[in-house]
């Protein structure tokens, strides 16, 4: 299972809360895995400088097909400036169609509980797709 460790691209503020996003992503086939995993290194180089960032983690399991990302962040806005900008926006937009399922959850966290663990994580994904109409 390729990971991509925990980065920390920007401090965080003691006494703050922080912004999470966990996300599963599904492609429909082996043959997307290489183009799906190729292009989101393009987002986590990008995630390395974003401001407001404050960390990361990716994990991929290609023999499933399917893609985990991690992702804490000062404020709403700042991930919603990220998550709007190049090349996140055209990776995403052009990725749409290899996708069968994305989950996305949010939630807040103090900072000193950073960095979030995989299994929180997890669970949290697992709550939201079970939550989602089928």
């Amino acid at each position: 299972m390729p990971t991509l460790p925990w980065i920390t691209p920007n401090p965080a503020s003691p006494g703050t809360d922080a912004v999470v996003m966990a996300s599963r992503f599904e492609v429909r086939s082996l043959t997307d895995v290489p183009r799906f995993f190729l292009k989101s290194l393009a987002i986590w180089r990008q995630l390395r400088t974003a401001p407001g960032a404050l960390g990361a983690s990716l994990i991929a399991r290609p023999l499933k097909r399917t893609f985990y990302t991690l992702s804490v962040w000062e404020s709403r806005e700042a991930l919603n400036a990220f998550a709007a900008a190049e090349p996140h926006r055209s990776v995403m937009r052009g990725l749409r169609a290899t996708m069968t399922e994305s989950t996305f959850t949010f939630w807040e966290v103090p900072t000193e509980k950073l960095p979030i663990p995989w299994p929180d994580a997890h669970a949290r994904i697992d709550a939201q797709r079970t939550a989602q109409p089928s």
